[in-house]
């Protein structure tokens, strides 16, 4: 009996040092509840607005202020992809719209003008703002007009907004959204680059690639039939001189939206993994994160550290939007090799945009196609350096190297140069089986490319007017009679 009560004893003295050292934990770890609402306002700024996929100066430890925003609506025409234009609708004249930044307590003004040269009514909806419509309800406004209203940043996190004007859907679809940034009170922490992206996905009259002034396509956009997903407006927005860059030993922060207007993106930067990941651009912070998933309308802060130099791929993981519709952009990382972390560079230039291009694995059915033969020599080999790059590319390389042990050289190719007509049959109806080229022999599929006579003329005319071939001119009757042969 006596044992008993030295037993309970002992157990009521660890439970009751339990329940105290939780309760001083609890104590210890809870940390006061700001009202955004009740943060007084010292003095006023003027915004500082930028076009992606820059972003303004980090808002720091500043106080609560009136911020003055000011945003123009601009209708315009610019590029999607080569040699195909569109009428995008713009916050600020760029796809997504001017990056705001704030901080939780900040008193906005925002003044929305609409360019007179405009044909339509515009309004924004900013998901930051508590209030009906989101400001889309005082901020409907006509050509030549402005509207200005005001509200309280009462939440931190990272917000989309949007025009929400009828038809929302498609003046969404033409460009209008963008990000508006509240920071905590104090600030974000310091990293070294911060960039803005934005996915988007547009609806085309034309296929993906056909050329021209492409008008908006509501029964696409209706049927969520993409003909283009794409970061920050348009095709090649952050790939060659327009990559984003770091160093070596460099944190990179990325705000990343999804203006939509229906498709979710699945984030991803191939090479990297998320350090930190907040989850949909709020509070809540995920680590050690390879994709992260950001719904239409919705946004996520994703960090990380480079450790290695080279070129790393950002790419909605919903693959085929990447390579063949546009949602493909570069981070250029530029320093010292670490050979513990990667042994290093083996070949460049694998992750290339492909177009909208369809390959297909060889087979004997033919198409026919429509022959064009008003093209000069240098138009013809423009336009065959443009379909290259999207076809052929990844495995034959820019300079037309190709890839050792795995896909034949294009470059002062003796199989090449020997027989025109048998290099058009390749092309149109695919490849198998061993060849020797300049004396190596390769042993990979060519696929069948779904290509038109005229675009199959000009690709084989720019591969041999370059890299030391010899500079035949390649008819498309000639590929047409290929054609007919087979």
């Amino acid at each position: 009996m006596k044992n008993l009560k030295l037993i309970f004893r002992s157990v009521s003295s660890v439970a009751i040092a339990l329940l105290l050292f939780t309760s001083c934990s609890t104590n210890e770890k809870k940390t006061p509840i700001i009202d955004s609402a009740k943060i007084a306002i010292s003095g006023t700024i003027e915004a500082e607005m930028t076009a992606p996929p820059l972003v303004p100066t980090p808002v720091g430890n500043r106080p609560a202020k009136k911020l003055i925003i000011d945003m123009e609506i601009l209708e315009q025409e610019g590029t999607m992809t080569d040699g195909v234009k569109y009428i995008y609708w713009t916050f600020g004249g760029s796809v997504p719209g001017s990056f705001i930044r704030t901080r939780a307590g900040d008193e906005v003004e925002f003044t929305l003008s609409n360019h007179p040269d405009n044909k339509l009514p515009h309004n924004i909806d900013l998901h930051a703002v508590t209030g009906p419509g989101g400001g889309a309800t005082s901020s409907f406004v006509a050509p030549g007009h402005k509207k200005t209203f005001s509200f309280k940043t009462l939440n931190p996190g990272l917000y989309v907004y949007h025009c929400a004007t009828a038809p929302v859907g498609m003046h969404i679809a033409n460009g209008m959204y963008g990000l508006i940034l509240v920071e905590p009170e104090g600030g974000l922490p310091k990293v070294d680059k911060e960039y803005y992206i934005m996915q988007g996905d547009f609806y085309t009259k034309g296929e993906n690639g056909e050329p021209g002034l492409q008008a908006f396509d509501m029964k696409k956009a209706v049927e969520e039939d993409a003909d283009y997903v794409v970061f920050n407006g348009k095709v090649g927005s952050l790939t060659g001189d327009n990559a984003i860059t770091a160093d070596v030993g460099e944190t990179v922060r990325l705000y990343v939206g999804n203006g939509g207007p229906n498709l979710v993106s699945s984030f991803h930067v191939i090479g990297e993994i998320f350090d930190k990941v907040n989850i949909e651009g709020g509070s809540v912070i995920n680590e050690n994160v390879q994709t992260t998933l950001i719904p239409a309308g919705g946004a996520s802060i994703v960090e990380f550290k480079v450790d290695v130099p080279g070129t790393f791929i950002i790419v909605d993981h919903s693959i085929f939007r990447a390579f063949n519709k546009g949602a493909l952009g570069m981070l250029k990382v530029k320093g010292e090799e670490n050979k513990q972390i990667y042994s290093g560079v083996k070949q460049e230039g694998i992750y290339n945009p492909e177009g909208g291009t369809i390959q297909e694995m060889p087979t004997d059915d033919t198409k026919k196609a429509p022959v064009k033969t008003n093209k000069t020599l240098a138009e013809k080999i423009e336009s065959g350096k443009q379909i290259y790059t999207r076809t052929c590319f990844a495995c034959h390389q820019s300079n037309g190297e190709g890839i050792a042990n795995a896909f034949p050289p294009l470059a002062k190719s003796d199989y090449l140069n020997a027989d025109v007509k048998r290099a058009i049959g390749i092309v149109l109806n695919g490849k198998t089986g061993e060849i020797t080229v300049n004396g190596n022999k390769y042993n990979s599929i060519m696929t069948k490319q779904t290509l038109t006579d005229e675009e199959i003329a000009d690709v084989l005319t720019y591969v041999y007017n370059s890299w030391g071939n010899n500079k035949t001119n390649v008819k498309s009757t000639a590929v047409q009679e290929v054609r007919s042969a087979h």
